[in-house]
This record gives structure tokens, sequence and C-alpha cells, in this order.
């Protein structure tokens, strides 16, 4: 019988030191099977908390940046929400856990199409994957409780914010695309909306359009 890697062992208690407290958010980072959606190669790290390195150039992100911006999201099990890069799907599978709905949008046909067939394996059937522009939401897909965006955006476009129901939060990294971006979380109220800085990551670069290759 194989041993688990130490990183799985210390998943959950580096979570929890680093400051995520809430235990549905918790539970479901344990239960979301991470070395499914890594590089074969990867598979032993998996369960470390830094990013690491998927097809297209992109990345799958680090632990505890998944577990904080699902965390201040504050999701409940009747929300629709919407993610804007899914990479591995992995994101999209810890929401599915603690929403009603996901839709979730890649410009890259190969994690797109690799993405869809690993949800529907693992029975994560409350996600639909789109091939498309994050930046050019279809109109028809209404608008959403949530959103997440898991690619730097220089600025948060308005009409992407528009999309948000009232009482709805957008979470994303603002900031230039080759450097340090910090997250941000926007709050639609009546007035408005409420913007909060949080903390500073590093993500891979949100680009308007469909891939042309890949």
């Amino acid at each position: 019988m194989s041993q688990e890697p130490p990183e799985k062992m210390m998943f959950q208690l580096t979570l929890r030191r680093r400051g995520i407290s809430d235990q549905a958010v918790l539970r479901t980072m344990e239960a979301v099977p991470r070395e499914v959606f890594v590089a074969a190669g990867d598979r032993s790290y998996a369960y470390r908390d830094s990013a690491l390195g998927i097809a297209c150039g992109q990345t799958i992100s680090q632990p505890f940046v998944v577990a904080y911006m699902t965390e201040q999201l504050q999701l409940r099990k009747d929300h629709k929400v919407l993610e804007i890069g899914t990479g591995s799907g992995y994101q999209a599978a810890v929401l599915s856990r603690l929403c009603a709905h996901v839709l979730t949008i890649e410009r890259y046909r190969t994690l797109a199409d690799t993405a869809r067939d690993r949800l529907e394996a693992l029975g994560y059937y409350n996600i639909e994957v789109l091939y498309g522009d994050g930046f050019d939401i279809p109109p028809g897909a209404g608008d959403f409780d949530r959103i997440i965006v898991t690619a730097a955006m220089e600025q948060i476009p308005d009409t992407l914010q528009q999309r948000l129901e009232p009482g709805g939060i957008l979470i994303a990294p603002v900031g230039p695309h080759h450097g340090t971006q910090t997250l941000v979380r926007l709050t639609r109220k009546d007035s408005g909306f409420e913007r909060k800085e949080l903390v500073d990551v590093r993500f891979v670069p949100a680009l308007p359009g469909i891939a042309r290759e890949l």
C-alpha cells in the first residue's frame, strides 16, 4: 500500500495555519482530489502549497490561494457562480461543492475540453465548461451571485461588474500582467460597489478573445 506524501498529511494544517477557518471550505479542499487536476509528472507535488504548471502555459493555483478566494466569496448552496479562467478545472470543482451551479469559461480549447472531461468523470455535474472569451460573457448566461476571476486583470471591466446580482461578490487579481497583483473583492450594494483590497498574489494574465492556438 502506497504511503500518502507528507504534503497531503500537512495539507489541512497548512491551510488552517495560514488563516482558512471556514469549515465547509476546509472540508471541500480535503474532498476534491487535487492530484487528478495536475500534470501526471507533478502528482507527487499536488498537495504542496505552491502553484504548478499545466498545459497551454497556464497554472493551477496553490491550495492556499484557491481556499482563500473561495472563502472570500462567502458561498451559499443556492448561489450561481461564474468563473473566468477554467484552467485544470480545480477551482471550479471546489466551488461546485459549495454552490448550486458553476459556469466556467476558458479561452484555450485544450484546457476547456480536458477540464470538461475530467469534471464529468469525477461526477461534478453542476459545472458547465464553456470554451469562450471571459471578457465577453454570453448575454443568455444571465447574472451571477458570485464571480471569480483566476487570471490577472489590469482592471475589472464594468461589463463584468454589471453581471453581479444585488448583494453579489466578485473577486479578482488586479494589477500588471507581469508582476504582483492584489486580490480585490467587490460587493454590489444598493449605492454602488464596495471595494476591498485583500492580499498580494501572482496570476497569469487574463487576455481577451479566444486563443488562436491550442
